[in-house]
């Protein structure tokens, strides 16, 4: 199969433990965007947290960011697609989150919102690693309900990031019969997306846009959030640190986050043409 399009994770994936790329993997990027390949992040995050990265992406033409909430055109700035959770459910989320003491964190098109106390204390959710990230690029609000109704964005996730995992059970079973995705991220994290809204669906409507089929794609991941893009793409590449449950399902694992697991899938899948 000679694949057009190479869709890659981003936490876990093709940054390492200390969330960087490794100069060869840039070069990696570069060389398959020079060939007329799609090079595609698929994220969870927002575009205010991919600033950090602008260098090294700059061959990377595509995203699905907010895991699916947005599809995105980096060469040309251009929102291609949004798909906005409904404000009744962001109420309900909030609440949730308030109960259960969580750190809650809104994202928009162009923001990334959450509380300087919660920003302070990131390491009790266990989302330590990302605090000097939230600190540069947050937008800070101590009222998430009179936010939302104040600005226009849209709210296109509504992460709740919980003090321990059984806290984030009880989340669950409160929100499990709204019209949300919920997904589990890394740590205690529960992601809060539009129903069927995820990084396979933003797959599929890339690749009408780009009129192409998903069987001439390549998706590497490695966790939950990444289980739909896999499912859905051709080709499946779960990394060495990727859950138990994705390499299952993968058709391929390669090499870990911190061994260039994203370089050596690229070099195996996309050098023989």
């Amino acid at each position: 199969m000679r694949y057009k399009l190479l869709a890659f994770d981003m936490d876990g994936t093709i940054l390492n433990s200390e969330k960087k790329i490794t100069p060869a993997t840039v070069t990696k990027l570069e060389e398959l965007s020079k060939r007329g390949v799609y090079v595609v992040v698929s994220t969870g995050r927002g575009l205010a947290e991919l600033v950090d990265y602008k260098k090294d992406f700059q061959f990377v033409q595509y995203g699905i960011l907010i895991s699916g909430g947005i599809i995105y055109n980096f060469n040309s700035a251009q929102v291609l697609s949004i798909h906005p959770v409904a404000k009744d459910l962001i109420f309900k989320l909030i609440d949730a989150g308030l109960d259960e003491g969580a750190m809650i964190h809104l994202l928009t098109l162009k923001n990334s919102i959450a509380a300087q106390k919660d920003i302070e204390q990131m390491e009790k959710f266990h989302m330590g690693i990302y605090q000097k990230m939230f600190d540069k690029i947050c937008v800070r609000c101590d009222d998430f309900k009179k936010y939302v109704y104040d600005n226009p964005e849209k709210v296109l996730k509504v992460n709740l990031y919980h003090l321990t995992q059984e806290s984030r059970d009880r989340t669950v079973e409160r929100m499990k019969n709204f019209d949300l995705q919920l997904v589990f991220a890394e740590g205690t994290s529960l992601e809060a997306s539009p129903k069927n809204i995820t990084k396979g669906s933003g797959l599929r409507e890339l690749c009408k846009i780009l009129k192409i089929s998903v069987d001439e794609c390549v998706a590497i991941g490695d966790g939950f959030n990444d289980l739909e893009i896999l499912q859905t793409a051709g080709l499946a590449v779960a990394m060495g640190n990727a859950c138990e449950e994705i390499k299952k399902i993968a058709d391929y694992v390669t090499d870990d986050n911190d061994h260039d697991g994203v370089l050596k899938a690229i070099e195996k899948f996309f050098s023989k043409w």
